[in-house]
Parts: structure tokens; C-alpha cells; sequence
């Protein structure tokens, strides 16, 4: 039996494909296994192939494989585009009394196991729980005690009433009998279940909740594949502390509300994509000009223009570096797991409010639609700190009036941060304005004070590098000869390509970089390997493009721009693939 188990199921856009794997991962989680998930799914809402896929083992997983044990197949178009991941031991539960899959055919000597889900649903009161049918059928397969699910069912259908949750027990004990039944065979697989007590949310959730409990009383934004579901956590959640959730009409008034907040001294912060930070680019810079702090979240997906908006992709990282007219001082930070979406949020609060500027906080959709299980200490919110920055009141306001007491909303300080007064603060009242202005706030063209105004907010950027840490993560053998370099959600599936790395006496040294902006210098460390290799989600390699600037020096590059995340058996054989090139150029380059 395998260390991890292999789960999936697969169908078309409508068919409850996720519903039924988050009810499957949840019961997974509960049981005490860690779960890791990955969904494939069209941008429509029915029609074309989706699938929710699982990863479960006692012991931690953060990534997928290329290989399946369980497949559920809804219909024929599963079994196709699986069929390279299954092996002697996969079994593949479907429904063969189904016309649209009588000419199934199973590859590989894997196990068919054709059991009537949808006449067993009808029997526990309606088709429509044939997925449920067809969990039941896999806890029999894995032997997974089928009461695991029940909680799942209860918190799932719980809402729809008690006989709605008793018609999805029974549809699943339906399932787990005929396969007892009518199948005399031992199966490869015993999920193994402990006492361990997991939370399992993904990236979006994650940024939520960091949110939360960063302070965030504000959040605009416009619905939006794959940012949507940080706006669903919040609605609800920021009520019970004092906060608004606001559905905008555009992404342009999302921002634009985001920063009226801000300016009124909450916590502010919207979320989008790709196409939407195009929109709200033109605020962007009036958000660093008045020096307003504000969190803006970025969970990229395929483009460029309405690209691939299901699919995965890393493509927006020259855009938060470079997006908007002139020079615009930011931050732009990207968590390189789903628990650092909490974390990360938390420190972009602080950064935001510290140093009075926008922090881009880039995700994507392969972090943001992953389930993954975390020990309930990953996120103790004893540890969260809220720093809110040079906030003046009335006691310390007269430091910061001039001679006709007005106060200096932008003052060009030592450190380019300016004293903040929130609206209603004695003698704390000030303007600001997009245009070019002056210490008070007003416009001007003076060329002096443009001068004094700019350097000052750039003074910021340099001044945080002297007062925080933008360091890198470090896994691996720290003398190897092959270093790797990723950025956001490569991390996982890197971390357990050096497991397969390893077994094939390949060392490697792996750094994953969660700050772009500002970021560390990696010149030591790429000096000191014989090979770099900068790995990304996009076509262009831009991650690498920076370190080559950084470093002066060329490096290796593994791209990926199918959609797809990276798993980790195929990273695993990219790395040696450029090893190899690497290798063959060096021997030319010797000749």
C-alpha cells in the first residue's frame, strides 16, 4: 500500500463535482489525514470537464502527484483524461448502466468497478446524490470508515433539513454495500485514520482570515474567478467585528471605495484579478500619492485579456511591480503557501499602514483554490501583532502643526513617512489631493517641493529595507551544487520534488522567495551553486528576468503556461531535464 492515497472524481461543470470533493476532503480532515486538493474546472457553469482531485496521507502533503489510485468517473471524458495517471492497482467507480458510459474502457489492468449510482440514489430518495453513492463505493474501496463522512454530510445538506442529511447517509451506505456485495475482491488500499485535529481551508480563506485578524474593517470588491472566494469568507465574518463587505459595481469602484475607507482611518482592502487590477491601475497611483494605506489582492489566472479564467498561471508579477503611470513606490509581497496567505495578509496590513503605501499581495489560483489541513496552532492568533504606523492624536499633534497651526500631512520626514490623523482628531484636519502637492496637501508645481515630495516617498521603500526582514525560505542541502529559485505557490510541489531529486543522488539547495518588492539579494547564493534554476508558472520567466538583473548572471529556467500547476514527480524530472541541458551546454562551451 502506498504511503499517500489518490483520490479523484471527475465530470462535467454542474455536476457537483467540488461539492462532493470538499465533502470527501472534509471528511478526510476529520478523520486526522492531511488532505492536499487540486481542482481542474471550466469557466462556465455547465458544460466541460472538471474534476476535483485529493491527496491524503497521515503524514504531511503539499502537492499533487501524476498518479491515481481512486477515480470516480461521471462520464467517459474522465477515464480519457486520467488515464496516464492510472496504474495495476487504481480501481475506476462508474456507473455502467449509464448509456453514456456502456463503452468505458479501463487502461492499464486497473480495477472497473461498475456499480448503479445513479439507480442506489433513486433508492435513497433522488438521483441527484449520486456522487454521495459513489463516495460510499470508495470508503469501501479504501476501506475508510464510512461514518467519517457524516459530520461532512450533516454540515454539507444540514441547512436543507434533517431528512436531506438522512437521504445523503443512506445513499452513501447504499454505495459502500454494493460494492461489499457484488464485488469478492481485496482492494490495494486501508486509509489509515488517527486522532488528530486539522483545519482545512484554502489560500483565498487563508487571506481572509488574515484579514480579519489583522484589524481589516473594510473590503469592496467585485466578483471575480479566482479572488471571489476572499470576499465570500469575509461576508458575514467582518460583520461580527465591526467590518462591511461591499459587492461593487466594477473593480474600478471596489478601489475607489477601498481607498475612501482607508482615508477614513479603517483598515482597507479589495481583492481582484488580473483583468481587474487592469481597471483599478488608475487609483493605484492616487493611492500612493496621498500616501493612503492600502491592501490590494491579486489572485492571478491564465491571461493576458479574459485569458483562461480557471486555469493557473503566474503572469501578473512584471504588472504589480511596474502597473501604473509614472513612479510609484509599492510593496508586493506572494505567499509561497496557504498558511502564509495568513501571515502574509497580517504583515501586508502592517507594511500598508508603517510606511503609508500600497502593498500589492499576489496569490493564484493554484493557492487559492486548494484545500490543505493545518494544525489549528498554524494560525494562533495570539501571535498576530497590528502595527497601525505614525497614527497622531490629540496629545502629540502639536509636533506636526506649522506656524499657523495647520497640520503637515506630508511632511517631508527623515524616514519619508508622514504623521496620520484620522478624521476627527483635534487640530488634525488636511487635505490631499491626486495632483502634485505641497507638505499641507495642495497642489502645486513648485520644483523644489516636487523634488523634496518624491524623494520622500521613495525614502520609504529604503527605509523599510533598513527596518524589516525580506528574506528568503530556505529547504534542502545548503552546499549543493543545483540551486532552485520559485516564488508563490511552487513551493509545495518543489519541497516534494526533492524527495524524487534525493532518491536519485540529486542534491539540491531550494530557496523560495515569498517578497518581491522589496526582495533579497540572492547574488551570494547564485554565485556559490554551479547551476540556477528559477522555476514559475508563466511563459516569459519574469521572476527570472529579476534575479538576472539582481545578480548579473544568467540562469536556467523551468516555465510552465499549460493551466496547469506544477506536480511534483514533473518538476522533479524538469529539474534533471535542465540539468542535463546545462550540463551538455558546459561540455560545448568547454570545446
Amino acid at each position: 500500500m502506498p504511503d499517500d492515497l489518490n483520490w479523484a472524481i471527475g465530470g462535467e461543470a454542474g455536476d457537483g463535482i467540488a461539492s462532493t470533493g470538499k465533502i470527501f476532503a472534509q471528511a478526510l480532515s476529520r478523520a486526522g489525514r492531511h488532505v492536499f486538493t487540486s481542482k481542474d474546472f471550466a469557466s462556465r457553469i455547465r458544460g466541460g470537464y472538471t474534476a476535483s482531485k485529493i491527496r491524503t496521507s497521515v503524514d504531511r502533503v503539499e502537492s499533487v502527484v501524476d498518479r491515481l489510485d481512486i477515480l470516480i468517473a461521471l462520464t467517459e471524458r474522465t477515464v480519457d483524461e486520467n488515464e496516464d495517471e492510472l496504474h495495476e492497482d487504481s480501481v475506476v467507480i462508474y456507473d455502467g448502466e449509464r448509456s453514456t458510459m456502456q463503452d468505458v474502457e479501463v487502461p492499464h489492468g486497473a480495477t472497473a468497478l461498475e456499480v448503479p449510482l445513479k439507480r442506489l440514489a433513486e433508492d435513497a430518495g433522488g438521483a441527484i446524490m449520486l456522487n454521495v453513492v459513489a463516495l460510499g463505493a470508495a470508503c469501501e474501496v479504501t476501506n475508510f470508515p464510512i461514518e467519517n463522512l457524516d459530520e461532512s454530510l450533516q454540515k454539507r445538506f444540514g441547512d436543507k433539513g434533517e431528512a436531506i442529511v438522512e437521504n445523503n447517509k443512506t445513499a452513501a451506505r447504499n454505495g459502500q454495500e454494493y460494492v461489499r456485495e457484488e464485488f469478492d475482491q481485496e482492494f490495494a488500499y486501508d486509509v489509515e485514520t488517527t486522532d488528530e485535529d486539522y483545519v482545512l481551508l484554502n489560500g483565498d480563506e487563508a487571506i481572509g482570515m488574515g484579514a480579519i485578524a489583522a484589524g481589516c474593517r473594510f473590503y469592496a470588491g467585485y466578483p471575480i474567478t479566482p479572488a471571489t472566494d476572499v470576499m465570500e469568507y469575509l461576508t458575514g465574518r467582518i460583520d461580527q467585528f465591526g467590518g462591511k463587505v461591499i459587492q461593487a459595481e466594477d473593480e474600478l469602484s471596489a478601489i475607489n471605495m477601498a481607498l475612501g475607507a482607508a482615508r477614513a482611518g479603517a483598515r482597507s482592502m479589495t481583492a481582484t484579478s488580473g483583468p481587474g487590477i487592469d481597471l483599478m491601475t488608475e487609483t493605484f497611483g492616487l493611492v500612493a500619492t496621498s500616501e493612503t494605506p492600502l491592501v490590494i489582492c491579486d489572485v492571478m489566472r491564465s491571461g493576458p485579456s479574459t485569458g483562461m479564467p480557471t486555469k493557473q498561471e503566474q503572469g501578473d508579477l512584471d504588472m504589480a511591480l511596474y502597473g501604473g503611470h509614472g513612479e510609484i513606490p509599492r510593496f508586493v509581497i506572494a505567499p509561497t503557501t496557504i498558511s502564509e496567505c495568513f501571515w502574509k495578509t497580517v504583515e501586508a496590513f502592517n507594511l500598508a499602514e508603517t510606511y503609508q503605501m500600497p502593498v500589492f499581495l499576489i496569490s493564484d489560483l493554484a493557492m487559492a483554490v486548494t484545500e490543505q489541513t493545518f494544525s489549528p496552532d498554524t494560525f494562533d492568533m495570539d501571535e498576530v501583532e497590528v502595527d497601525r504606523g505614525k497614527v497622531v492624536d490629540e496629545d502629540d499633534i502639536d509636533t506636526w502643526l506649522d506656524e499657523k497651526g495647520r497640520f503637515q500631512a506630508h511632511f517631508p520626514a527623515a524616514d519619508g513617512v508622514s504623521p496620520r490623523a484620522f478624521p476627527g482628531t483635534t487640530d488634525g484636519a488636511h487635505m490631499t489631493t491626486g495632483l502634485e502637492h505641497d507638505e499641507l496637501g495642495r497642489r502645486t508645481e513648485d520644483t523644489d517641493v516636487r523634488v523634496e515630495q518624491v524623494d520622500k516617498r521613495n525614502r520609504k521603500v529604503e527605509t523599510a529595507k533598513e527596518q524589516e526582514t525580506f528574506d528568503y525560505r530556505e529547504f534542502g542541502d545548503p552546499d549543493a551544487d543545483t540551486l532552485v529559485i520559485s516564488w508563490g505557490s511552487n513551493e509545495g510541489a518543489m519541497r516534494e520534488a526533492m524527495d524524487f531529486l534525493e532518491d536519485e543522488g540529486i542534491d539540491v539547495r531550494f530557496i523560495s522567495v515569498p517578497y518581491i518588492f522589496p526582495r533579497p539579494d540572492l547574488t551570494e547564493e547564485v554565485a556559490a551553486a554551479e547551476t540556477t534554476i528559477v522555476v514559475e508558472c508563466n511563459a516569459t520567466g519574469q521572476f527570472a528576468d529579476l534575479i538576472e538583473h539582481d545578480v548579473l548572471q544568467r540562469v536556467e529556467r523551468v516555465n510552465k503556461y499549460t493551466g496547469v500547476r506544477f506536480d511534483a514527480d514533473e518538476l522533479a524530472d524538469e529539474v534533471k531535464a535542465t540539468l542535463a541541458d546545462s550540463a551538455g551546454k558546459q561540455e560545448l562551451e568547454a570545446k
